[in-house]
């Protein structure tokens, strides 16, 4: 029985055991603090009946180092295991800042009710019996939600376990032990899986800094308890298991901004289609397809991993080592067939052996036996003793070529896994790449492996899953590098802002009128808005013109059915190739009749369209789009023609594309490397003009939300030639309201935000939001600011070299417009507004956690200060604050800075001074 508790409020502090750090005072502010350091708490539900989930929680709380102050509430008892208890939580004698609830689902939305009354903050819902049986348990959840939306109060559950922070002794769960702290934050969609772990990191003796079920995630889901891990100083990396996604913006969003900073590592459950439906019953909740899932880890920079294991080593793995730069890893082995092992599993996953140079050959020769391997694996044969290790190490660490190191040592009658493990130690000491080792056997090596593990240098028992998980390492050190590479520019923000309303028009009155399918005319000349290439098509909606428009065009010609209900032509004979006479094409056309006919109807059947047979040989390929129900449009890449489904060669990524993401989905598919460096007597092919394709592709995409589909098949590419010979568009039907349509899960660039502006003088200005193509432009604009300037904007003095990082800009450059929006004002050279760009001035909206504040920054290029440049760049952010539908604005001010205070003070900001920091601060009410 745990121990007796003082009245009223139980302080969980128990004699005898560590005092836990306090986290009370958070060195970082947000939202979510009432979840993870509560300065008290109730449990409604809390009681004594054994096997209870009330008493387990409560119980827990208790037993625990929690600094705070927990209250039992309880309809029926008094006390609760020696602590007295309350009716209703609002009959408690002070006020909690989160509440833990284990009643009945029935019971649930009066709880909360009472919870909204007595200024609760938070409430963690252990609670089951809500969506996952079905209407009536979804009919509550909108109860509790109506509830809490009305009191702000935020909700972790329902159907969780709960929530550990280790670090200040806080066991909010009903689980059967208390993690250990650690760096680590875990986050789980599965409570029972939960569980699990829990009792396995005990034994493992692995730490949290954060322990968390979700549930089914009615309020609070992955991207706002990202957003708080990702800013939490105690966490080093996240781990996540996930079934469903959610709301795949907002996730996308935070995991992309924490990516960045920690590891974020995840396991899906839910990658077969049985596994699927499992995920659906058990979650209630809308499942998504593992490949477009893949997809947007890779968009975002996470790191998808495939059983339990590996999801913990690999958080090891990246907390202790350097991230490889490239794929090629050097293996160095006392044993052949073990390096062989390592090798098959690194070409599988994606890797590739180092190629050694001539240079590292000799120097190899020069220290190894003359019978070594001659190659990589780097085989030193089954006599090697440690110190030979230490010389092939040694030279190999020197290899340009190489991006990390796997050491291998199988037990044999020479070898000395202990002495070896400490030369290895010490002949990598300063080594910048990865090391990683596999000592193989059993007690004889255990003592190495120890060695290797208290130095930082993971180690595995096979080599194959070494080799597997220096391919992961490589796999995320990609998707990071593409978030920080610059990608060329495309088009003209205002040209596409022009060309979104045009096709805009289009598509409306099509769907109006109930068109939902684009005829091969009407989606060429879609395409050609958005500057994709079409081969010329003409309609015909007779035998006769057909001929007439084939000879127009010249001979050969194709003939392809135009229907406004059969989309898959060539699949019931509706596409005849190389017609060479008059004769050949009349023949063609009645062909098509009678197919469409026999099977659809006559009626199907509007005519056809003619267009040249194109002599060009080429590359079929296939661009092609559909609508996920989470993560909205879905772009698709890869080998095209007839034979589409057959060849299975394609890949996915989520738009808006740039060049460098563009790129990274061409590389995913095997056609790349002919694509590349050309094959079977066809040309390589401009890639750089296939990713621009790819990108303005990408565009239509995002910008035309009543497309629910989009094939372009073939894309002929052929050298510096691209060409869209066939394509089709479908609509959304018009029973979708427009508020319901797909959105991307990736905030496209909001050109409506685009204007233009004079300077006193007469020079035009353009004002608009920051693209990821504008870091050359960014560059620039620091290179000419003076200190002063500098100093004003970030408060302190800040070097060239430092403002104009590549990183640094990259970050300022490519963000994330659901999180900060940025204006730039740029001029032309040319009063048309052709010509190189010069950027005058950036203002800056950074959205605060909560979603409803936000802080402002200005930076103005010298020449043009006091001309009103600032005054319209704050206005144009506040009007923006307004339309995303923030509530404050701030921003902190030196008080020397009179300039900017002017303009605060004329846009009617309210200025106060901060003693403690020093600074103005400018805030305005929304």
């Amino acid at each position: 029985m745990p121990q007796s508790q003082p009245l009223p409020g139980a302080s969980a502090t128990q004699k005898g055991q560590p005092q836990p750090t306090t986290l009370f005072d958070l060195p970082f502010s947000h939202p979510l603090r009432v979840f993870f350091a509560p300065r008290s708490l109730a449990v409604i539900g809390a009681t004594e009946r054994p096997g209870s989930v009330g008493r387990a929680v409560f119980s827990n709380l208790t037993t625990a180092p929690f600094g705070g102050s927990v209250f039992p509430v309880n309809l029926h008892r008094s006390s609760v295991l020696g602590v007295r208890a309350y009716p209703r939580i609002t009959d408690l004698p002070e006020p909690v800042e989160l509440a833990v609830i284990a009643t009945p689902a029935e019971t649930v939305p009066a709880v909360i009710a009472d919870c909204v009354a007595a200024g609760v903050k938070g409430a963690i819902i252990l609670s089951a019996g809500f969506r996952e049986r079905g209407p009536t348990g979804q009919a509550l959840e909108r109860q509790i939600l109506a509830e809490a939306r009305h009191g702000g109060l935020r909700l972790l559950g329902p159907n969780c376990l709960g929530l550990m922070n280790p670090r200040i002794g806080l066991n909010a769960t009903f689980a059967s032990g208390m993690a250990l702290p650690g760096q680590i934050a875990f986050l789980s969609q599965s409570g029972a899986l939960c569980s699990a772990i829990l009792d396995w990191s005990l034994q493992e003796r692995i730490g949290f800094s954060a322990f968390v079920s979700v549930g089914s995630m009615l309020d609070l889901g992955w991207g706002e308890l990202l957003d708080y891990l990702g800013d939490d100083p105690q966490t080093g990396s996240v781990l996540l298991y996930l079934e469903t996604v959610g709301d795949a913006r907002t996730f996308l969003s935070a995991a992309r901004a924490v990516a960045r900073r920690k590891p974020v590592i995840l396991l899906k459950g839910g990658q077969t289609p049985e596994a699927l439906q499992a995920a659906v019953s058990h979650t209630g909740a809308l499942a998504v397809r593992q490949e477009v899932f893949e997809a947007a880890c890779s968009r975002c920079g996470l790191l998808l991993v495939e059983s339990i294991d590996e999801l913990f080593a690999m958080a090891e793995v990246l907390a202790r080592q350097p991230r490889p730069q490239g794929p090629h890893l050097t293996i160095v082995t006392n044993a052949g067939g073990a390096g062989v092992l390592a090798a098959d599993a690194l070409a599988k996953a994606g890797g590739a052996l180092t190629p050694l140079s001539p240079e590292t050959r000799a120097a190899l020769d020069a220290q190894l036996p003359a019978y070594w391997s001659h190659q990589n694996p780097v085989d030193i044969l089954g006599d090697a003793d440690p110190e030979r290790y230490t010389r092939a190490i040694t030279v190999l660490s020197r290899e340009p070529a190489s991006d990390g190191l796997l050491i291998i040592l199988t037990p044999q009658a020479m070898s000395d896994p202990t002495r070896t493990a400490e030369r290895v130690v010490e002949a990598v000491a300063g080594y910048k790449r990865p090391v990683l080792a596999s000592w193989m056997g059993g007690s004889s090596v255990t003592a190495g492996r120890e060695i290797l593990t208290r130095t930082g240098i993971p180690v595995w028992a096979s080599p194959d899953t070494a080799a597997r998980a220096f391919c992961a390492m490589w796999r995320a050190s990609k998707h990071l590098q593409s978030l920080y590479e610059t990608p060329s520019p495309v088009d003209d923000p205002e040209e596409s802002a022009n060309r979104r309303v045009q096709v805009a028009g289009w598509l409306t009155r099509a769907r109006q009128v109930g068109h939902t399918l684009l005829s091969e005319p009407e989606a060429k000349a879609v395409l050609q808005v958005y500057g994709i290439p079409t081969v010329e098509t003409r309609i015909a909606l007779t035998e006769e013109e057909a001929v007439q428009q084939a000879e127009l065009l010249g001979y050969p010609v194709v003939l392809k059915l135009l229907s406004s209900t059969i989309t898959h032509k060539s699949r019931i004979g509706g596409v005849r190739l190389a017609l060479r006479t008059a004769e050949e094409v009349r023949q063609a056309y009645r062909a098509i009749a009678e197919a469409a006919e026999r099977h659809a109807g006559p009626e199907h059947m509007q005519g056809v369209t003619v267009q040249p047979m194109m002599t060009l040989e080429g590359y079929e390929l296939i661009v092609g789009s559909f609508c996920d129900p989470q993560f909205g449009p879905v772009l698709l890449f890869g080998s095209g023609g007839r034979l589409v489904e057959v060849q299975r060669d394609t890949a996915l990524a989520l738009p808006p594309l740039t060049t460098t993401l563009a790129r990274r989905l061409l590389e995913r598919t095997r056609i790349f490397t002919a694509l590349q460096h050309g094959a079977a007597g066809l040309p390589a092919v401009d890639l750089a003009a296939l990713e621009r394709l790819l990108v303005r592709f990408s565009l239509l995409l995002v910008e035309q939300p009543l497309i629910r589909e989009c094939d372009i098949n073939p894309l002929l590419a052929a050298g510096d030639h691209l060409l869209a010979l066939d394509a089709r568009i479908a609509l959304h039907p018009l029973d979708v309201p427009e508020a319901e349509l797909p959105r991307p899960a990736i905030r496209p660039y909001p050109s409506h935000y685009i204007g233009s502006w004079q300077l006193p003088r007469g020079t035009l200005v353009t004002i608009r939001p920051i693209r990821p193509e504008d870091e050359p432009l960014m560059a620039r604009f620091h290179e000419r600011l003076s200190e002063r300037s500098v100093y004003l904007r970030w408060l302190h003095v800040l070097g060239l070299s430092q403002r104009i990082a590549h990183e640094r800009l990259v970050d300022r450059c490519f963000i994330d417009y659901d999180r900060e929006l940025a204006l730039v004002a740029v001029a032309h050279e040319e009063p048309s507004g052709a010509g190189a760009e010069t950027l005058l001035g950036i203002g800056r909206l950074i959205k605060l956690p909560g979603g409803e504040e936000a802080e402002f920054a200005l930076l103005v290029a010298d020449q043009v200060q006091g001309q009103g440049l600032g005054t319209e760049l704050l206005r144009r952010l506040m009007k923006i604050a307004q339309q995303e539908g923030l509530r404050r604005l701030q921003g902190r001010i030196l008080p020397e800075n009179q300039a900017m205070l002017r303009i605060c003070r004329k846009l009617g900001f309210q200025l106060t001074y901060n003693p403690e920091e020093q600074l103005m601060q400018a805030t305005y009410l929304l």
